[in-house]
């Protein structure tokens, strides 16, 4: 009993009583978040897809996960990236050494001082000078280390996950066939970042396998040192109260990798409707929807603020419990340990010994001590670093399988019920691709008995069937939401086929071109021989002049004389005009002269008498035309007419023909 009572003290009372109270103001921001997120108002944008992925704790799964993604990070045994993680062992071990070194000179030093020896403090403090720079050296080089580091991981990382992204047209499924993942592009860039960061800080200071660690370097040579000083009992004191104080944390922390999710989902979120603010400005600006816009930017914003301010909150209380844990009873118990042998009226090593002596001694013990200390504190709280990378490793990992997934041709997708005019529901059909056969063939396309399927697994059309060769253009008419632009994504093979034999030319030789060309970021050439680059242009044989005639098809000679060259680099998206756009889309055609060419509303802002000239011009590709221009239909051979109601029709225009449109 005396024993424990020698340890109540006010001060050991006051350090028990923070403990107690942190810990029960943590455990109210749990459940305050638990309670704040069950609560909280309906998002206005519907991510409940990503809610599958919001556990993730420091578990079996996270390092089956974490091990998966080091193998794309370290390819192989022998790259640079591993030459820098050796590098940043070999300067963590140095840097250990020099502050080993550090102590035992300054300790010198501080005896020479006291014990007023000039010589002795000049000769220890010429080492210190000397020593400087290479201090300095080791300090900046483990900082290039890890910063190369980090880069380099970022590189493996983002090109492993583009490289998926950008095969086919995944790129285009992941936001259009699939739901899973919301806001791709800030997975891509901001999560990969944060995750390469996250790791190498981890690996700086808990990794053993690699040689050895900064943390573990310093506890090898700090118990070789101490055992020698103060005995064993207290780097093992030490050691225990690492095990005990880890366990505890890394419980407490567990909630971190599920905020960590939220945190970037909501960021992906709140960058979205700020980028949509951007891309339909016009059309926003026409509408006078500022204050609307405004409203679900700020409802947006202020979730994301709302997460945020509970996530400090609950740092907060975990960096409580943290300092006192890992810092302060860690500093506590290093002054119990070292006071043992100077207490101790009968430890042989002090009972002979001066007062300068063991001045030494102690600074010396007590700066080691204090050092381990903090850096078994750097271990235990690297614990909260590696459950924030749990979350991070979730996102990534998330995204890698939905891309495998992708790239072999399975898709999933949230079914939302649909209801048209005249219909008391739509027949749905699962989205199985593959279920359909695709034959390449020239000069032909022909639907056999395919099914006309959204992604949401509605049949627009249960059985499609017709052929057209080359030189037969078709017009393709019918009201809004019957399936023309559903007929297009599936003959460019965008959407899956779920049924039946599609024959047609491959990729190249069928053309694209929408109502709203895109323009890519580049020259004025590049505009026009998209997404050809100069050396496919050259490889082809086309020369500049050939560009210009057809841009002076289309009515666009002046721009290459107002921008006086081909090489020229705008924004074009900006620079051209809505018709412009149109008409150099027309360009691009020419250029490319595929077998097949699918005009979807594409002239709709020029002028009738240019577009009837451009459709005469087009010789040699097949048109399939989507216009609501009567007077298109003397350029086509056969139309193909689509009620919106699930029935088709597809003739020959004649002079019987009653055409649709104005």
């Amino acid at each position: 009993m005396a024993a424990v009572s020698k340890y109540l003290t006010a001060g050991n009372s006051s350090i028990a009583g923070a403990l107690l109270f942190a810990v029960y103001v943590l455990k109210q921001r749990l459940s305050s978040e638990t309670n704040g997120e069950k609560g909280a108002s309906k998002p206005l944008l519907d991510n409940d897809k990503d809610r599958k992925t919001d556990k993730a704790a420091v578990d079996k799964v996270f390092f089956r996960r974490i091990c998966h993604i080091i193998k794309i990070l370290l390819p192989q045994t022998f790259c640079k990236e591993s030459g820098y993680l050796l590098l940043i062992a070999v300067m963590l071990m140095a840097r250990t050494y020099c502050d080993v070194w550090m102590i035992h000179n300054g300790t010198m030093i501080e005896s020479a001082i006291i014990g007023r020896s000039t010589t002795t403090f000049k000769r220890y403090l010429v080492n210190f000078i000397t020593v400087m720079p290479f201090i300095s050296l080791v300090n900046n080089l483990l900082k290039l280390g890890l910063n190369e580091l980090k880069l380099c991981f970022r590189v493996r990382l983002t090109n492993h996950l583009y490289n998926d992204y950008l095969t086919g047209f995944t790129y285009y499924q992941i936001g259009n066939l699939d739901n899973r993942i919301a806001n791709p592009d800030q997975l891509i860039t901001q999560d990969v970042e944060k995750f390469c960061n996250s790791v190498v800080d981890l690996y700086s200071n808990v990794t053993y396998p690699v040689i050895l660690n900064h943390i573990l370097g310093y506890i090898l040579i700090y118990i070789c040192k101490l055992n020698t000083a103060i005995g064993s009992l207290g780097p093992a004191s030490l050691l225990s109260y690492l095990v005990f104080s880890g366990l505890l944390l890394t419980r407490l922390r567990r909630p971190i990798g599920k905020m960590t999710i939220t945190e970037q989902r909501y960021e992906g979120e709140y960058r979205y409707v700020n980028s949509r603010l951007i891309t339909n400005s016009e059309e926003i600006a026409f509408y006078n929807g500022n204050r609307r816009e405004k409203q679900t930017i700020n409802g947006t914003f202020q979730k994301l603020v709302d997460h945020l301010s509970r996530f400090i909150h609950f740092r907060f209380s975990m960096g409580v419990v943290d300092s006192i844990i890992a810092k302060y009873i860690a500093m506590g118990v290093g002054y119990l340990v070292i006071s043992r042998p100077f207490l101790d009226l009968t430890n042989q090593r002090h009972v002979n010994s001066t007062y300068s002596e063991r001045l030494e001694d102690y600074y010396r013990s007590g700066r080691m001590l204090i050092s381990l200390a903090q850096a078994l504190g750097r271990i235990v709280l690297a614990g909260r670093e590696m459950t924030r990378l749990s979350g991070f490793t979730a996102r990534i990992t998330e995204i890698q399988e939905v891309l495998k997934e992708l790239n072999s041709g399975r898709y999933e997708r949230t079914m939302v019920t649909q209801r048209i005019k005249g219909l008391d529901y739509l027949e749905k059909i699962p989205l199985i691709p593959g279920k359909g056969k695709i034959i390449i063939a020239d000069n032909i396309i022909k639907f056999e008995h395919i099914p006309l399927v959204t992604p949401n697994g509605d049949i627009l059309i249960r059985d499609l069937s017709f052929e057209v060769s080359s030189g037969t253009n078709v017009l393709v008419c019918g009201p809004n939401g019957c399936g023309k632009s559903s007929l297009f994504r599936v003959l460019g093979e965008l959407w899956p086929l779920c049924g039946g034999q599609l024959t047609k030319p491959q990729r190249g030789k069928l053309f694209y071109v929408p109502q709203r060309p895109y323009m890519t970021l580049g020259s004025l050439r590049d505009q026009v021989i998209y997404p050809d680059t100069h050396e496919d242009q050259k490889k082809k044989g086309t020369s500049d002049r050939v560009l210009k005639e057809y841009l002076d098809n289309v009515q666009l000679g002046h721009i290459l004389e107002r921008e006086g060259s081909w090489d020229i680099v705008q924004d074009w998206m900006d620079v051209l005009s809505g018709g412009e756009k149109q008409r150099m889309a027309m360009a691009r055609l020419f250029y490319h002269k595929p077998q097949f060419a699918i005009l979807d509303e594409c002239t709709s802002a020029v002028s009738v008498d240019l577009e009837s000239s451009v459709s005469s011009f087009q010789v040699g590709i097949t048109l399939f035309t989507v216009s609501h221009r009567k007077s298109l239909w003397k350029h086509h051979e056969y139309y193909l007419h689509m009620d919106g109601r699930g029935n088709y029709e597809f003739k020959p225009i004649t002079k019987e023909t009653v055409e649709f449109g104005s």
